[in-house]
Protein backbone atom coordinates (compact mmCIF):
# COMPACT_ATOMS: atom_id res chain seq x y z
CA UNK A 1 0.00 0.00 0.00
CA UNK A 2 1.42 3.66 -1.01
CA UNK A 3 1.95 5.85 2.00
CA UNK A 4 -0.72 8.42 2.28
CA UNK A 5 -0.41 12.14 1.63
CA UNK A 6 -0.62 14.74 4.44
CA UNK A 7 -4.50 15.99 2.57
CA UNK A 8 -5.32 12.31 2.93
CA UNK A 9 -4.08 11.44 6.58
CA UNK A 10 -5.95 14.77 7.89
CA UNK A 11 -8.97 13.77 5.83
CA UNK A 12 -9.24 10.03 7.62
CA UNK A 13 -8.58 11.96 10.98
CA UNK A 14 -11.03 14.28 10.31
CA UNK A 15 -13.95 12.05 8.80
CA UNK A 16 -13.23 9.37 11.76
CA UNK A 17 -13.58 12.03 14.68
CA UNK A 18 -16.24 13.69 12.97
CA UNK A 19 -18.50 10.51 13.06
CA UNK A 20 -16.89 9.22 16.55
CA UNK A 21 -18.45 12.50 18.08
CA UNK A 22 -21.86 12.17 15.73
CA UNK A 23 -22.36 8.58 17.23
CA UNK A 24 -21.21 9.53 20.74
CA UNK A 25 -23.84 12.39 20.69
CA UNK A 26 -26.24 11.11 18.39
CA UNK A 27 -26.73 7.59 21.02
CA UNK A 28 -26.54 9.72 23.68
CA UNK A 29 -30.31 11.50 22.26
CA UNK A 30 -31.67 8.78 20.82
CA UNK A 31 -30.94 6.22 24.56
CA UNK A 32 -32.59 9.09 26.44
CA UNK A 33 -35.46 9.52 24.20
CA UNK A 34 -36.21 5.70 24.24
CA UNK A 35 -35.30 5.13 27.91
CA UNK A 36 -38.42 6.27 29.30
CA UNK A 37 -36.14 8.23 32.05
CA UNK A 38 -34.04 5.14 32.78
CA UNK A 39 -30.19 6.12 33.25
CA UNK A 40 -29.50 3.09 33.02
CA UNK A 41 -30.65 2.08 29.62
CA UNK A 42 -29.97 5.55 28.03
CA UNK A 43 -26.19 4.93 28.73
CA UNK A 44 -25.59 1.54 27.64
CA UNK A 45 -28.19 2.78 24.57
CA UNK A 46 -25.22 5.29 24.10
CA UNK A 47 -22.13 2.97 25.24
CA UNK A 48 -22.76 0.21 22.70
CA UNK A 49 -22.38 2.13 19.83
CA UNK A 50 -19.96 4.28 20.38
CA UNK A 51 -17.74 1.31 20.78
CA UNK A 52 -18.82 -0.04 18.64
CA UNK A 53 -18.20 2.56 15.91
CA UNK A 54 -14.71 2.66 17.27
CA UNK A 55 -13.83 -0.62 15.75
CA UNK A 56 -15.19 1.15 12.57
CA UNK A 57 -13.60 3.70 12.27
CA UNK A 58 -11.00 2.11 13.61
CA UNK A 59 -10.38 -0.80 10.91
CA UNK A 60 -10.99 1.23 7.82
CA UNK A 61 -8.76 4.67 8.87
CA UNK A 62 -5.90 3.15 10.82
CA UNK A 63 -4.21 2.28 7.87
CA UNK A 64 -4.52 5.41 6.52
CA UNK A 65 -4.21 8.18 9.36
CA UNK A 66 -3.27 5.86 12.33
CA UNK A 67 -6.87 6.40 13.48
CA UNK A 68 -5.93 8.54 16.54
CA UNK A 69 -9.24 10.58 16.88
CA UNK A 70 -7.89 11.75 20.24
CA UNK A 71 -5.23 14.88 20.91
CA UNK A 72 -3.84 13.00 23.53
CA UNK A 73 -3.23 10.05 21.11
CA UNK A 74 -1.57 12.40 18.44
CA UNK A 75 0.24 13.55 21.93
CA UNK A 76 2.02 10.07 23.00
CA UNK A 77 3.01 9.28 19.44
CA UNK A 78 4.70 12.66 18.85
CA UNK A 79 6.76 12.15 21.82
CA UNK A 80 7.71 8.97 21.02
CA UNK A 81 8.77 10.51 17.54
CA UNK A 82 6.57 8.28 15.03
CA UNK A 83 5.06 11.80 14.16
CA UNK A 84 6.06 15.25 13.46
CA UNK A 85 5.34 18.43 15.19
CA UNK A 86 3.76 19.67 11.79
CA UNK A 87 1.48 16.73 11.80
CA UNK A 88 1.10 16.64 15.32
CA UNK A 89 -0.84 20.31 15.46
CA UNK A 90 -2.28 20.20 11.94
CA UNK A 91 -4.31 16.39 13.57
CA UNK A 92 -5.25 18.05 16.30
CA UNK A 93 -6.51 21.13 14.75
CA UNK A 94 -8.42 18.53 12.23
CA UNK A 95 -9.59 16.67 15.61
CA UNK A 96 -10.90 19.28 17.47
CA UNK A 97 -12.77 21.01 14.31
CA UNK A 98 -14.27 17.76 13.10
CA UNK A 99 -15.38 16.84 16.69
CA UNK A 100 -17.61 20.12 16.85
CA UNK A 101 -18.91 19.66 13.04
CA UNK A 102 -19.79 16.02 14.21
CA UNK A 103 -21.94 17.55 16.86
CA UNK A 104 -23.48 19.34 15.08
CA UNK A 105 -24.30 16.52 12.68
CA UNK A 106 -25.97 14.83 15.46
CA UNK A 107 -28.12 17.61 16.39
CA UNK A 108 -28.98 18.01 12.90
CA UNK A 109 -30.15 14.74 12.41
CA UNK A 110 -32.31 14.85 15.69
CA UNK A 111 -33.62 17.95 15.04
CA UNK A 112 -31.68 19.58 17.75
CA UNK A 113 -30.70 23.31 17.32
CA UNK A 114 -27.56 23.58 16.07
CA UNK A 115 -25.66 26.01 18.65
CA UNK A 116 -26.15 24.84 22.34
CA UNK A 117 -23.98 25.15 25.14
CA UNK A 118 -24.08 22.29 27.77
CA UNK A 119 -25.17 22.54 31.40
CA UNK A 120 -24.76 19.25 32.53
CA UNK A 121 -21.87 19.17 35.85
CA UNK A 122 -19.13 16.78 35.43
CA UNK A 123 -16.94 17.66 38.12
CA UNK A 124 -14.81 17.27 41.57
CA UNK A 125 -11.79 14.83 42.32
CA UNK A 126 -13.41 11.66 41.69
CA UNK A 127 -14.52 12.73 37.88
CA UNK A 128 -10.66 14.05 37.54
CA UNK A 129 -9.25 10.78 38.48
CA UNK A 130 -11.76 9.06 36.37
CA UNK A 131 -10.80 10.65 33.23
CA UNK A 132 -6.80 10.43 34.66
CA UNK A 133 -7.80 6.79 34.59
CA UNK A 134 -9.63 6.58 31.18
CA UNK A 135 -6.63 7.72 29.26
CA UNK A 136 -4.68 5.99 31.56
CA UNK A 137 -5.98 2.73 30.19
CA UNK A 138 -6.43 3.73 26.79
CA UNK A 139 -3.18 4.51 26.05
CA UNK A 140 -1.78 1.53 27.61
CA UNK A 141 -4.28 -0.58 25.55
CA UNK A 142 -3.10 1.08 22.17
CA UNK A 143 0.76 0.71 22.92
CA UNK A 144 0.59 -2.52 24.11
CA UNK A 145 -1.55 -4.34 22.16
CA UNK A 146 0.20 -2.98 18.81
CA UNK A 147 3.19 -4.56 20.27
CA UNK A 148 1.62 -7.77 20.98
CA UNK A 149 -1.09 -7.86 18.03
CA UNK A 150 -1.47 -4.99 15.74
CA UNK A 151 -4.41 -6.42 14.01
CA UNK A 152 -6.59 -6.87 17.41
CA UNK A 153 -6.26 -2.89 17.98
CA UNK A 154 -9.46 -1.67 16.77
CA UNK A 155 -11.26 -4.10 18.86
CA UNK A 156 -9.32 -3.53 22.07
CA UNK A 157 -10.15 -0.12 21.71
CA UNK A 158 -13.26 -0.39 20.97
CA UNK A 159 -14.09 -3.09 24.12
CA UNK A 160 -11.95 -0.99 26.23
CA UNK A 161 -13.99 1.92 25.83
CA UNK A 162 -17.32 0.18 25.89
CA UNK A 163 -16.00 -0.78 29.49
CA UNK A 164 -14.62 2.11 30.27
CA UNK A 165 -18.32 3.49 30.18
CA UNK A 166 -19.36 1.86 32.82
CA UNK A 167 -16.22 1.52 35.35
CA UNK A 168 -15.47 5.30 35.62
CA UNK A 169 -17.58 7.63 37.01
CA UNK A 170 -16.93 10.03 34.36
CA UNK A 171 -17.86 7.47 31.96
CA UNK A 172 -14.73 8.16 30.06
CA UNK A 173 -14.74 11.08 27.73
CA UNK A 174 -10.87 9.86 27.38
CA UNK A 175 -10.49 12.55 24.72
CA UNK A 176 -9.81 16.50 24.74
CA UNK A 177 -11.31 16.76 21.44
CA UNK A 178 -14.48 15.03 22.40
CA UNK A 179 -14.51 16.68 25.66
CA UNK A 180 -14.43 20.34 24.15
CA UNK A 181 -16.89 19.05 21.39
CA UNK A 182 -19.76 17.73 24.09
CA UNK A 183 -19.28 21.10 25.98
CA UNK A 184 -21.07 22.09 22.53
CA UNK A 185 -24.22 19.58 23.21
CA UNK A 186 -27.15 20.55 26.19
CA UNK A 187 -28.02 16.77 25.41
CA UNK A 188 -27.61 13.63 27.38
CA UNK A 189 -23.75 13.32 26.52
CA UNK A 190 -22.57 16.79 27.01
CA UNK A 191 -20.30 18.34 29.90
CA UNK A 192 -20.65 21.98 30.99
CA UNK A 193 -17.74 24.24 29.78
CA UNK A 194 -16.35 25.14 32.98
CA UNK A 195 -15.85 21.47 33.79
CA UNK A 196 -13.46 21.04 30.65
CA UNK A 197 -10.35 22.29 31.74
CA UNK A 198 -9.89 19.90 34.47
CA UNK A 199 -10.82 16.82 32.18
CA UNK A 200 -8.67 17.53 29.61
CA UNK A 201 -5.59 18.38 32.19
CA UNK A 202 -6.71 14.98 33.80
CA UNK A 203 -6.75 13.25 29.78
CA UNK A 204 -3.50 13.99 29.10
CA UNK A 205 -1.98 13.76 32.38
CA UNK A 206 -3.02 10.05 32.25
CA UNK A 207 -1.77 9.62 28.33
CA UNK A 208 1.26 10.83 29.76
CA UNK A 209 1.66 8.33 32.77
CA UNK A 210 0.62 5.87 29.88
CA UNK A 211 3.54 6.41 27.85
CA UNK A 212 6.24 6.13 30.68
CA UNK A 213 4.56 2.77 32.00
CA UNK A 214 4.44 1.45 28.38
CA UNK A 215 8.37 2.41 28.20
CA UNK A 216 9.04 0.34 30.84
CA UNK A 217 7.40 -2.91 30.24
CA UNK A 218 7.76 -2.78 26.08
CA UNK A 219 10.78 -0.96 25.91
CA UNK A 220 11.07 -2.03 22.08
CA UNK A 221 9.99 0.75 19.11
CA UNK A 222 6.50 -0.27 17.54
CA UNK A 223 6.36 -0.09 13.99
CA UNK A 224 3.75 2.24 13.52
CA UNK A 225 0.68 4.54 15.62
CA UNK A 226 -2.83 2.56 15.39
Amino acid sequence: MLAASRGQRLLAEGLGTCLLLATVIGSGIMGERLAGGNVAIALLGNTLPTGAVLVVLIGMLGPISGAHFNPAVTGVFWLRREISSADAVAYVGVQISAAIVGVWAAHLMFEESLLQVSTKVRAGPAQWFSEWVAAFGLVVTILLTLRSNAGMVPVSVGLYITAAYWFTASTSFANPAVTIARALSNTFAGIRPADVAPFVIAQLLGAAAALLVCRWLAPQPLNRSP
